[in-house]
């Protein structure tokens, strides 16, 4: 039965003390000037009031934080639980815009004094833009999860997180959260990757543990519960990036007994996943991390990546550099092409080795005479270097000292041809010296999800740098073909064929626009079309920065001309968030 909980049956947990946002300003200078203050630039400032009709805020000890060796607030703990309140916008946001944009990710690293040491480790913090009318209010709350409220509750960590593992009181005990970790009682529910509307306008919030699916009050932030499939598919893992569209759900599921994956479908309003179909995996000894997957309009691209979930590397009580994965570059890389309508295998050839978190968009590759003659996959590709997991431990992000130390990433394209040739190709889709050799957190227009498009947004490099800290708008190559139309004539008892040229040759340069502001880090960029629009780029990119100072802001960007049209400024700096969704305005 599909899950619908009442939002008056749900209560706050380990609320400690509770007060409005204006009750809070009168005791917290630094939450009740944060409403209102004065830009360094010059621009005139748009006018907002205090919301005063506001959700409690839970009040919480200090947090015991690691030394900070730079004031970013990307990689440090929220500082409470919950906040919200409107901003002041500098600049102009567009009238048109009015929904809300939801923001999730890591963002609380410790519980009581031990510090959490990958920044996927962190429990998850939703964060809530809402436009309307050109004004803007924010707020942010945890996602109350299992593992999050038994953290709470015992002051320690209680279920396997990316990289950390309970600490057990003896043999016995360990013996036990083994047990539990085969039947998946022990894996976390720190719904901390994603966020989705499903069709049928519920919002999950997602990662990579099927148990982590978790339903919000997107107008509240409110957790209503679990999201609870009821089907008997059985698997514990799943992509924490689903496709999802107003008419299907579309996932992933590694089978790590029997190396493959089962391609799942599910219709709104359902909590059932059917199998479209199942690849079975080329290499070995496991499958693939499918961290998130790529389609067309007809085609499901089930990636087989080199780096590999690894049975030992999850029983471990300490982290490897890979965490639950191995890099096995002898098993290849294979890209698998399903038909979703019956389920059928039309491709399976080897690729070049790559890695991988995030496909960026794939369409169908067409002749002169529109068949279909392979696909064409965007990726943010890192060079087939796994390296970038370890990269990303907190420790390497919080004591950077100016080395030029992320390793390089390009957008990489891959070519999968039906002919029945046994390789594909991945190729550069654009020289990555455009955006800096780095290239992640990405978005498109979603109106061209699977179908051929020119713009993606993400995140790239000013070198030298740590981590991604621009964003990119990347261009890519459109080729029209040049068509002729015969005309024929008979002149004469002559048969005159005249060539009349219909359509020019469109050869765009690649290239890429950044924004960049020295110091900062921006988070995903996400692109809302503008209604009505025809262009692709019309509409705006939205981004929340963490800056030098150890302060944030909001930022939209024109996503056409790519020039900043406005800002807000939180009232203080806010957790490196990952992925996001939009809510229209019903």
């Amino acid at each position: 039965m599909a899950f619908s909980p009442s939002y008056s049956t749900i209560k706050n947990y380990g609320s400690r003390s509770c007060m409005s946002v204006a009750d809070q300003g009168s005791r917290d200078a630094t939450f009740g000037q944060a409403m209102l203050w004065k830009n360094s630039k010059s621009r005139e400032l748009g006018i907002a009031s205090v919301a005063t009709d506001l959700p409690p805020v839970v009040q919480q000890p200090p947090r015991k934080e690691v030394a900070k060796e730079r004031k970013l607030a990307a990689w440090t703990s929220v500082q409470q639980d919950r906040w919200e309140g409107e901003l002041v916008v500098e600049g102009e946001i567009p009238k048109w815009l009015n929904g809300t944009y939801l923001r999730n990710g890591p963002g609380l690293w410790h519980i009581g004094d031990y510090n959490f040491r990958h920044l996927f480790d962190g429990y998850a913090t939703i964060v809530r833009l809402h436009f309307e009318n050109s004004r803007l209010v924010m707020g942010h709350r945890q996602i109350e999860s299992d593992a999050y409220k038994a953290a709470r509750k015992n002051n320690k960590l209680c279920y396997r997180e990316f990289s950390e593992v309970p600490k057990h009181d003896n043999f016995l005990a360990y013996i036990g959260d083994l047990a539990n970790l085969f039947s998946g009682a022990s894996l976390t529910d720190n719904a901390n990757t994603g966020v989705v509307q499903l069709g049928d306008d519920r919002v999950v919030c997602l990662t990579e543990t099927i148990k982590g699916s978790i339903i919000i009050n997107p107008n509240n932030l409110d957790t209503l519960g679990k999201f609870e499939y009821n089907d008997s598919l059985g698997t514990l893992v799943h992509s924490a990036h689903p496709i999802v569209t107003e008419s299907e759900f579309l996932t992933l599921l590694p089978d790590l007994l029997n190396p493959g994956y089962l391609v799942v479908r599910m219709e709104p309003g359902s909590n059932e996943r059917k199998v479209i179909g199942r690849v079975d995996c080329r290499g070995g000894p496991s499958p693939g991390w499918v961290h998130s997957f790529p389609v067309t309009e007809h085609y499901v691209i089930v990636p087989e990546m080199p780096l590999r979930y690894c049975a030992q590397n999850l029983l471990r009580a300490e982290p490897t550099p890979l965490y639950k994965f191995e890099w096995h570059p002898e098993s290849k890389g294979f890209m698998h092409v399903m038909c979703k309508a019956s389920g059928k295998l039309v491709a399976s050839v080897e690729v070049p080795l790559f890695v991988t978190f995030h496909y960026i968009n794939a369409y169908e590759d067409k002749d002169e005479d529109g068949r279909v003659i392979g696909v064409i996959v965007d990726c943010c590709e890192h060079n087939a270097n796994p390296a970038i997991l370890d990269k990303l431990r907190l420790q390497n992000l919080r004591s950077w000292s100016g080395e030029d130390v992320l390793p390089d990433a390009r957008v990489g394209r891959f070519k999968i041809p039906f002919d029945g040739s046994p390789y594909g190709e991945l190729v550069d889709a654009l020289n990555p010296d455009e955006h800096g050799r780095g290239m992640d957190m990405c978005s498109i227009n979603p109106a061209y999800l699977g179908k051929k498009y020119r713009y993606a947004y993400a995140c790239g490099a000013r070198r030298p740098c740590n981590f991604p800290n621009t964003i990119t708008k990347v261009h890519f190559v459109v080729t029209l073909r040049l068509l002729y139309i015969l005309e024929t004539q008979i002149r004469k008892n002559l048969i005159v064929i005249t060539f009349i040229n219909v359509l020019q040759v469109d050869l765009q340069d690649k290239k890429a626009t950044s924004w960049y502001d020295e110091g900062s880090v921006p988070s995903e960029p996400f692109f809302v079309a503008r209604p009505g629009a025809t262009k692709e780029d019309d509409g705006v990119v939205i981004s929340m920065v963490s800056d030098k100072n150890g302060e944030g802001y909001a930022l939209i960007l024109d996503a056409s001309s790519f020039e900043e049209i406005a800002r807000a400024k939180f009232p203080y700096g806010l957790p490196y968030g990952l992925h996001g969704c939009w809510v229209p305005k019903r």
